[in-house]
């Protein structure tokens, strides 16, 4: 790699993970209770290795919190954290925080918030949804946007991951949903583009790769001609993100899945 597009790498290789779950949609069945038709369960915890081509970056971890309540309701809580290594962070250090709490059928986000510190930069934003209304509310700090108008059912970029969780590639090869940050309302798209298996640390695992389309996504994707993100998720009725990797102008961004725990029983 050049030096020159080092700086460039190291922070996109740490937020490429939220990129990817920002693009990731699904056409789920009917509401479900939370219970054992879910793909995930409460205390599900998946830890990533970052590197950005050969050279180590950091961790990224997805999380099942136990059921909460807020505003009187149930509510799945869902939580990513990533982090730089000690070798990024005397370059640029980055402990990002996401939280998303959806309703208990996973029909819609009730609460989003995002805690990023990257390098200098500290914010903490917060969105809150009007479903009466259709409508998201974003804050970061003092900053306070007006509400923007979302699609019924929307997610939000975390707890859309854990919905595409729920779609069943066996049947449908493409699928949309509703997508907001706060910010903008897309319908985010993907594709299960093949059925393959591929050799882990664990052994040989039988998985689909699937294809976000990119065209919602800014900054470096939109800058690179032929930019591509690629997720392999396991072949089972748990759908576990095993590896993601990414192609863009500064280089190749992988994370590989090191340790999975609190999985529900296939």
């Amino acid at each position: 790699m050049h030096p020159s597009s080092r700086p460039i790498a190291r922070r996109t290789a740490l937020l490429l993970l939220s990129a990817l779950l920002f693009q990731m949609g699904s056409l789920a069945g009917s509401a479900r209770a939370m219970d054992d038709s879910f793909p995930f369960q409460p205390g599900e915890r998946l830890t990533f290795r970052l590197r950005w081509s050969f050279v180590p970056a950091g961790e990224a971890i997805l999380e099942v919190l136990p059921l909460e309540t807020l505003n009187g309701q149930p509510v799945l809580h869902f939580v990513m954290t990533v982090k730089t290594n000690a070798f990024v962070d005397a370059f640029y250090k980055v402990r990002d925080r996401i939280d998303a709490y959806t309703d208990a059928q996973m029909t819609h986000t009730v609460l989003y918030k995002k805690h990023q510190h990257e390098g200098n930069t500290r914010r903490d934003v917060v969105v809150t949804f009007d479903w009466e209304n259709n409508q998201a509310h974003y804050a970061a700090g003092t900053e306070k946007r007006d509400p923007i108008a979302i699609l019924p059912g929307s997610f939000d970029p975390l707890s859309i991951f854990y919905r595409t969780r729920m779609f069943d590639f066996r049947k449908n090869r493409q699928f949309e949903h509703p997508l907001t940050d706060g910010k903008k309302s897309v319908i985010a798209k993907a594709t299960v583009v093949k059925r393959e298996k591929i050799r882990l640390p664990s052994g040989t695992t039988d998985v689909y790769v699937l294809e976000p389309d990119l065209k919602h996504v800014g900054g470096v994707f939109k800058k690179s001609r032929n930019a591509r993100i690629r997720l392999w998720l396991t072949a089972d009725d748990r759908k576990i993100l095993v590896r993601i990797k990414s192609k863009v102008a500064v280089g190749s961004f992988v994370g590989e899945l090191i340790s999975a725990e609190g999985l529900r029983e296939d």
